[in-house]
């Protein structure tokens, strides 16, 4: 069977708190763990979506609204619905499993993964994935 669950692989979530959002796979556990024993992913997603930017906004309200709010977990890849696009960033030195063990190195990967996203965000690629998802 084709491994289709790959790291920079963006999924939608299914259930939970954010099911709807995006969200990209940063490392993959196919055979799982010992203490989660089935196939799983560590994750960065969307919370909170950039909103929209008009032509004659001035430079803070651009800054503002380009500002998003990211999320990190580990998720069953039953509750995830893979895409066909995929988002070429590096999160895998932000987020590690280590790091979303603590609730102090989860916000730090946490933070580091909204700058990440925000960086790739105003550089305007991979449009999709920063556009809230319609349904």
């Amino acid at each position: 069977m084709v491994k289709f669950l790959k790291p920079n692989k963006v999924v939608v979530l299914l259930q939970g708190r954010y099911a709807g959002r995006k969200a990209v796979i940063v490392k993959n556990f196919d055979d799982g763990t010992k203490e989660r024993p089935y196939g799983h992913a560590i994750i960065c997603g969307i919370a909170k979506y950039p909103r929209k930017v008009i032509k004659k906004a001035s430079q803070k309200t651009i800054a503002k609204r380009s500002r998003l709010k990211a999320f990190t977990k580990v998720v069953n890849y039953n509750h995830i619905m893979p895409t066909r696009y995929s988002l070429d960033v590096d999160l895998k030195s932000t987020l590690t499993a280590d790091k979303l063990e603590s609730t102090a190195g989860r916000v730090e990967a946490r933070k580091g993964a909204k700058a990440v996203l925000e960086e790739r965000f105003k550089t305007g690629k991979n449009r999709w994935f920063f556009s809230k998802l319609r349904f």
